[in-house]
């Protein structure tokens, strides 16, 4: 096993549903800290459904000391609405964003003050200045609303050249797609860090469900490999580990400047990777050394 140099990582966690859910996920969290996130990200829900609970979980995130990023969508959303959000998140001491367009709830028409976002992006810069650090969506397999890879390249650097400081992938399993994604993007002459998006892999059915509405393409090998499992939860986390640990060595040495980790609200799938990428800090990261 390699023992890496300290790699940028960061964890990204969605609301819990109930106070129960809240107290176990404040476990979970605390047991991956350990790793020490560049900052920890906390979903938003469609149409902003879940705000009042992104927004408690980066408060209390902040308050354990962790670097702590709202992501921030803008459908159906109106200026004042999001100038009046910008200026609570600017209060709780929220410093990195992650801006994105995001989804309508089902039922709701209409797409308020901002289409793109690349909009809501500008806005921010014109609201707040630099104050945010702004990290937006990037889709290597092209997102699965656009038209075409070329306008999803060009949805991309509307984004960063509207004020954009860095970027997170959709999850993927494809090295391949995110190399020629990021030489897409420098040959338009954009400089941004782009980090790949990692899901662990602990539910094949689950996976290709999810997969297949968001567009992240599953190698037929791999999704012929889940299948064959069945509901050998133990054989697809052994495989789903081994994959995934292969992919993020590609990426790590070809250059990608970190890695985001897609938690799904579990400790237990990212630590085993970190594990295996020799990312673990601390007492057991020094008696492996030793031990080399």
């Amino acid at each position: 096993m390699v023992i890496r140099s300290r790699i940028p990582l960061s964890l990204e966690f969605f609301p819990a549903k109930s106070a129960e859910g809240a107290a176990k996920l404040r476990l979970i969290r605390q047991s991956l800290y350990p790793l020490h996130p560049g900052f920890c990200s906390v979903t938003f829900g469609a149409g902003g459904s879940t705000q009042e609970g992104t927004f408690s979980m980066v408060r209390e995130m902040l308050a354990e000391g962790v670097p702590a990023a709202s992501h921030f969508s803008c459908i159906g959303a109106t200026r004042a609405t999001v100038r009046a959000q910008l200026a609570l998140l600017q209060a709780m001491g929220v410093r990195r964003l992650v801006a994105l367009r995001g989804d309508l709830p089902p039922g709701e028409a209409g797409q308020g003050d901002f289409r793109y976002a690349s909009d809501l992006v500008a806005y921010i810069r014109d609201q707040t200045g630099d104050h945010f650090s702004i990290e937006v969506a990037a889709y290597p397999e092209v997102h699965p609303q656009a038209a075409s890879p070329t306008d999803d390249l060009a949805a991309f650097a509307a984004k960063v050249r509207a004020g954009a400081n860095s970027a997170i992938t959709q999850y993927l399993f494809n090295s391949d797609a995110y190399f020629r994604f990021q030489e897409d993007v420098q040959a338009l002459g954009l400089d941004i860090p782009i980090v790949p998006g990692i899901m662990p892999i602990t539910n094949g059915t689950q996976l290709m469900r999810f997969s297949d509405a968001c567009g992240t393409e599953i190698p037929r090998w791999i999704r012929l490999r889940l299948q064959s499992y069945g509901d050998d939860l133990e054989s697809i986390r052994a495989f789903g580990l081994d994959v995934v640990t292969d992919l993020c060595d590609q990426l790590l040495a070809g250059g990608a400047p970190g890695l985001h980790f897609y938690t799904m609200n579990q400790s237990a799938p990212t630590l085993a990777l970190c594990e295996r990428l020799g990312l673990m800090p601390g007492p057991a990261l020094a008696s492996r050394r030793l031990r080399a």
